[in-house]
């Protein structure tokens, strides 16, 4: 009994529905189920970069480099339309796109593409799958978005895309993460809320953080928490919007709210 009472900490979850969304998030139909196909078209950063390869790759498919990346003349090409002239030349003010890891958004959707099985590459090009075609005359991309999500989620490592520690546990409170958001972000927050949020209800990861003479574990972990689930997660795949009001040289300040997409992605069955 004890075990299913709303704790304050957890936001009015229970450690047992808390257990379940840490360790199996995708098999708890009756907490959380996460459809295959959405209502709607949605629209997210990571699809926007993903239309632009499968437009690229076409009927014949795209040549990769030698190193088997994204030819640069597409890499920046695709970063000139999804960031615009102005940001383009801001972003590469000090520092060209000459690879593909020089556009870490684009590079990241190649490789969450490809862990889904929608993109592969066969003699020396990058092709559509046969799955990733069959989706796409289906439902079009309210079926690929469920695909990328569960695979970012599952399969890809959030730590790839940043130089804090493994922490990996950040990665496994996905589901309380988007729990606060529908709970919460109907209104704009800062961003120091969830991470806040994410402490009072895990005070153990500070032990996970080797003693650093930059920061403290406590800074680690918040800056490692919004970079990871807010920015490179939630903002990233359409589900909120992490919007910086603030960007001194070391400290970035964002306020965040929840879009509609987290509500046809993500269906909670949970009552308050």
């Amino acid at each position: 009994q004890q075990n299913r009472r709303p704790v304050d900490d957890f936001h009015g979850l229970s450690p047992e529905q808390m257990y379940q969304m840490l360790n199996f998030p995708f098999t708890s139909p009756e907490l959380v189920r996460f459809p295959t196909v959405l209502d709607t078209e949605p629209s997210a950063p990571l699809l926007r970069l993903f239309s632009l390869m499968t437009e690229a790759f076409g009927e014949q498919g795209l040549k990769t480099t030698a190193k088997g990346n994204l030819p640069r003349q597409f890499c920046r090409e695709s970063a000139l339309t999804y960031w615009g002239d102005e940001t383009y030349q801001e972003r590469t003010r000090y520092g060209g796109i000459n690879k593909e890891d020089d556009f870490s958004d684009l590079h990241i959707t190649r490789l969450v593409a490809e862990l889904a099985g929608l993109i592969r590459k066969y003699k020396g090009r990058f092709i559509l799958s046969r799955d990733c075609r069959k989706l796409l005359a289906g439902h079009g991309l309210a079926a690929i978005y469920p695909k990328l999500f569960r695979t970012y989620v599952e399969q890809f490592n959030w730590g790839y895309r940043d130089g804090y520690p493994e922490l990996r546990f950040i990665q496994s409170a996905f589901l309380f993460t988007l729990y606060l958001l529908r709970r919460y972000g109907d209104t704009w927050r800062p961003h120091t809320f969830y991470e806040d949020s994410f402490l009072r209800a895990f005070p153990a990861v500070l032990d996970e953080i080797p003693a650093s003479p930059v920061m403290t574990a406590e800074e680690e972990i918040r800056n490692c928490d919004t970079w990871r689930t807010l920015v490179h997660f939630a903002g990233f795949l359409g589900l909120a919007t992490v919007e910086p009001f603030s960007e001194e040289r070391f400290y970035h300040q964002y306020r965040v709210k929840a879009l509609p997409l987290l509500h046809q992605a993500v269906q909670f069955h949970l009552s308050g």
